[in-house]
């Protein structure tokens, strides 16, 4: 199952012991952002496919739109992060976001990266809390897409390689489906966003549930 199924935004229990890939920083890539759907229409920002469906690893995502930093989230109650801590860091491209910031809801083509650090202690003038590595441990990506099989898709990278889309049935979109704030996305983990999805009425009904009041959010 994806850490992104019990996250995703945010997140997930990681391994105790920590699996170190090989990523690039997010800004490695062609200058050029733009990429090509499967009908072959150019998305200044939005996912880009090889021929075979696969997604590449969005680039330059780090000068997306930083959404929020979790630490050490978990859904599962009995989950124990024994000797070890780590960040969950969310990105949006930006032609969502601002399409987000006029509706409340995340227009096609949104692409949603989540990506995984790990929780240093003391180092350098630090003496308390925690910083996060320079090493990424993870790469995971919700993009909402059309083409794609219930207009959403999770895909986990290993490494800068295309990913394969996480095929139905996965516990991760049950997961976001029950109980996402804002159109199968974890809106009510992001700060600068749960309010405006509110006041545009874009809070979802499971989510509204949840919280036990349409008048309340947390």
């Amino acid at each position: 199952m994806l850490r992104l199924a019990f996250l995703l935004i945010l997140f997930v229990t990681m391994p105790q012991q920590e699996r170190v890939r090989s990523y690039g920083t997010g800004n490695e890539g062609v200058v050029s952002r733009s990429g090509p759907d499967y009908n072959g229409t150019v998305q200044s920002d939005g996912p880009n496919y090889t021929a075979d469906g696969q997604m590449k690893m969005p680039e330059r995502y780090r000068e997306w739109i930083f959404l929020t930093s979790g630490l050490d989230m978990s859904y599962d109650h009995a989950a124990a992060m024994v000797g070890h801590s780590s960040f969950g860091n969310v990105f949006v491209n930006p032609s969502a976001y601002k399409a987000f910031e006029k509706t409340g809801t995340w227009p096609d083509k949104t692409i949603l990266v989540l990506e995984f650090r790990g929780a240093e202690g003391a180092s350098s003038i630090n003496k308390q809390g925690k910083t996060e590595s320079q090493e990424l441990t993870g790469v995971e990506v919700h993009v909402k897409d059309a083409k794609l099989d219930g207009g959403w898709g999770f895909f986990e990278f290993d490494g800068d390689a295309p990913a394969k889309v996480v095929k139905r049935p996965s516990s991760c979109y049950q997961c976001h489906e029950n109980h996402a704030a804002v159109d199968t996305t974890f809106v009510q983990f992001y700060p600068t966003l749960l309010g405006l999805a509110k006041a545009k009425g874009a809070l979802s009904p499971a989510y509204l549930k949840e919280i036990g009041s349409a008048g309340t959010t947390k």
